[in-house]
């Protein structure tokens, strides 16, 4: 089978193309035929070995599938943790879900960890209350544009999206957000405070880091929560304990693997999703789709910040 495979870490070009075995299913597993192969910039981090889960080589990256299960024929995504990025993949049997009908491969993958993430952000860690604001930093991204769309349905009151270019923001209007900022660092804070109707910030859902997770803090209310679930500038911060007793702030992390191992986090989460897709409630943006021996170039357009939602890769071409 064809696959892309990282032999030493670094930038994009070490994903190359490789033929290689198709994997074989053990206990508990099952072996998928791959369809789609969802795209995640966490796969940056893991390309330089800098992601919260260390790296070890070789390694077929993509933490995520949607395709057809071998022994039964059935339509599925899947959480695979690597490997995804071929013509085959191999996937815990408790982390794979049937995909409905009316439910293309693009979206099932966007909602599964995307989608998921967006989930839990609003209700398993910021839990918001009725009427919050919440702002979703890259609210045109992969979980971003999911987590705008979420807002309204899930009890916020105003949703502020930042994205890097005016189509971008243009996008997060037509989700449902109520005002879009550009994410330049620099007066981040006061324009949040401006979207906000003059009012300090309830929740920030925060996946850049550095400055701008600073800015985030900034803008934030008493009781205010600051949700990290990604470090997209690779820049970590260090969070003072007496600013946060003085302004009663939180900050949370999140990370969705932590809750794969619970079945109550994930089947609930994602039977909600797939029925919101499938009433229409829920429009995943699906955005390119390269062929598998342009992954290097996917990568590239991602960190680039080229991209819009959810980003695939066929590895049928």
């Amino acid at each position: 089978m064809r696959a892309i495979q990282i032999d030493e870490f670094g930038g994009p070009e070490v994903l190359r193309l490789v033929e290689k075995e198709i994997p074989t299913a053990g206990a508990g597993e099952v072996l998928i035929q791959v369809s789609r192969a969802g795209l995640n910039f966490a796969d940056t981090h893991t390309r330089t070995n800098s992601y919260l889960a260390k790296a070890e080589l070789p390694l077929v990256p993509g933490a995520e599938v949607a395709g057809t299960r071998e022994d039964t024929g059935e339509r599925v995504v899947a959480l695979v943790g690597s490997g995804g990025y071929a013509e085959y993949a191999v996937a815990p049997a408790d982390r794979t879900f049937p995909v409905p009908d009316g439910v293309d491969d693009g979206t099932a993958l966007a909602l599964l960890l995307q989608g998921l993430t967006a989930w839990h952000l609003y209700q398993s860690v910021a839990r918001v209350r009725p009427g919050e604001s919440v702002v979703v930093i890259a609210g045109a991204g992969g979980v971003g544009s999911l987590a705008v769309q979420l807002g309204h349905p899930l009890g916020a009151g105003r949703v502020i999206a930042t994205a890097s270019s005016q189509e971008k923001r243009e996008l997060t209007l037509e989700l449902g957000a109520d005002a879009a900022l550009d994410p330049d660092p620099e007066g981040l804070a006061e324009r949040m405070i401006e979207a906000n109707e003059g009012r300090k910030v309830d929740v920030v859902f925060e996946m850049a880091g550095g400055r701008v997770f600073d800015e985030c803090m900034e803008a934030l209310a008493p009781f205010g929560r600051c949700v990290a679930y990604g470090i997209a500038s690779q820049e970590q911060n260090r969070v003072a304990t007496g600013k946060l007793m003085r302004r009663s702030q939180t900050v949370a992390g999140f990370w969705l693997m932590h809750c794969l191992g619970r079945p109550e986090m994930v089947d609930e989460a994602l039977a909600d999703l797939f029925a919101r897709a499938a009433r229409g409630e829920l429009r995943v943006v699906v955005g390119a789709t390269y062929p598998l021996e342009d992954a290097a170039q996917a990568h590239r357009d991602l960190q680039g910040r080229r991209t819009s939602g959810k980003l695939l890769l066929d590895p049928t071409r």
